[in-house]
């Protein structure tokens, strides 16, 4: 006589969180400030004011937009602002900073988003392993988003988990 199988992390009403899920699918163009310094060094008014007047927005449509500055170089505060100005009407976002930090931003805002009333006195397995790989901030983020309302937390694949919180049980005496 076979013993039937029984899959005891199927029964154990843990719920995998894979943080892939959150990873943003926008397509993200960058505006890199140094295409406009003269001489590579440095920023004129009038000459970026007018290159912002021609400027094809139309590589920017409906895309979250990283705007930064790979070269070494001062760049003004009010440059930026010009640039954000003159891309808001068209993009999706725009965010400060290089594709990948425009990405973990995203990842950030979406983590953030999450309705936790999904996650509520329930037991959770962060997805530690993937096809992407996971910033470190997006492990944090999502720790702090679920901590207050989850059974526990943990880090890892369903059978083979590495505690992280676990709520205390309160005693209630009679």
């Amino acid at each position: 006589m076979s013993e039937a199988f029984v899959n005891k992390v199927a029964e154990s009403g843990i719920i995998t969180l894979d943080l892939e899920t959150y990873f943003p699918k926008d397509t993200i163009a960058v505006f890199d400030m140094k295409d406009f310094l003269f001489m590579g060094l440095i920023l004129k008014e009038k000459d970026f004011r007018e290159a912002l007047k021609t400027l094809d927005t139309g590589t920017y449509k409906d895309k979250v937009v990283a705007l930064t500055c790979t070269a070494d170089a001062v760049i003004p505060m009010w440059a930026y602002m010009l640039a954000a100005s003159k891309l808001q009407p068209v993009t999706k976002a725009i965010m400060f900073g290089s594709e990948e930090n425009a990405r973990k931003q995203l990842l950030l805002k979406n983590i953030e988003a999450i309705d936790v009333a999904d996650y509520t006195d329930k037991r959770i397995v962060v997805k530690g392993c993937g096809e992407t790989p996971m910033p470190e901030e997006a492990y944090v983020a999502i720790t702090q988003r679920l901590r207050p309302v989850a059974k526990s937390i943990m880090y890892g694949e369903p059978c083979s988990t590495v505690p992280v919180f676990k709520q205390e049980r309160q005693n209630n005496p009679a």
